[in-house]
């Protein structure tokens, strides 16, 4: 019920966002109120079904979007100074910027959390972080691909004052060893790694608290145990809080 939507890499990063070209909005609408319709009654019959829950939102998400999630996707009225910046002129971070530019135009129109991931789950050297071999070749080109869309970000959002009121969290997955693996690669090492400030639990401690949740009274269900997503610790860096 409560998952964001996900983008595709490309032009048409959301799926089935253009009606279909047979069919007619009021047609299109009809059939959206038919649906509503079924899936309340079975609503009702099983309150506590929360797939279907979700997919009643979805339907009425959907239909929302395909008024404005077109503009708020589209690039091509960005100006050539604003692609520069992000890097679209450059194979290497074009892809990176691109997906930067969207958040971008995301937190223009008041979208509240958006989560962006620098390369894929391959495992292939040269589209993940992943370096169990190759290890300079590999952070090199994946280091070239965000940094220059990440400075372009950050310089983007200050300028039009969206920085005053967005927090923007970068963390890596995790480090790697000081000694080599299959030669010149490295292993995993979830003791150090990188990230834009200084505390993992304070810093879930503040994003929770960014979010409207207190850290301390948010609780999970894990293995049947109530769990708080900051274990034991953490606490909220508020000189950094407007």
């Amino acid at each position: 019920m409560y998952q964001g939507t996900l983008f595709r890499p490309g032009a048409s990063p959301i799926l089935y966002l253009d009606r279909p070209e047979l069919q007619s909005a009021s047609q299109q609408k009809s059939s959206l109120d038919l649906l509503r319709k079924l899936d309340k009654q079975s609503a009702a019959r099983n309150p506590d079904d929360t797939e279907l829950a979700a997919r009643l939102r979805s339907y009425d998400l959907a239909e929302r979007m395909q008024g404005s999630a077109p503009a708020a996707v589209d690039l091509s009225k960005e100006s050539d100074a604003t692609k520069e910046l992000y890097g679209l002129n450059d194979s290497v971070s074009e892809s990176y910027g691109t997906v930067l530019l969207r958040a971008r135009r995301l937190v223009e129109r008041g979208v509240r959390f958006i989560q962006v991931v620098s390369g894929g789950p391959e495992t292939l050297t040269e589209n993940s972080w992943d370096a169990h071999s190759e290890l300079e070749r590999n952070h090199g080109t994946m280091s070239r691909m965000v940094d220059k869309p990440i400075a372009g970000l950050l310089a983007d959002l200050k300028s039009r004052g969206l920085l005053d009121s967005t927090l923007v969290v970068w963390t890596s997955e995790f480090g790697r060893t000081s000694y080599g693996q299959s030669g010149n690669g490295r292993d995993h090492n979830p003791w150090g790694y990188t990230q834009w400030m200084a505390d993992t639990y304070d810093m879930h401690a503040t994003v929770l608290q960014l979010l409207g949740l207190d850290h301390l009274k948010t609780t999970f269900l894990n293995n049947g145990r109530s769990e708080r997503p900051t274990v034991v610790y953490g606490k909220v860096v508020k000189d950094i809080l407007a």
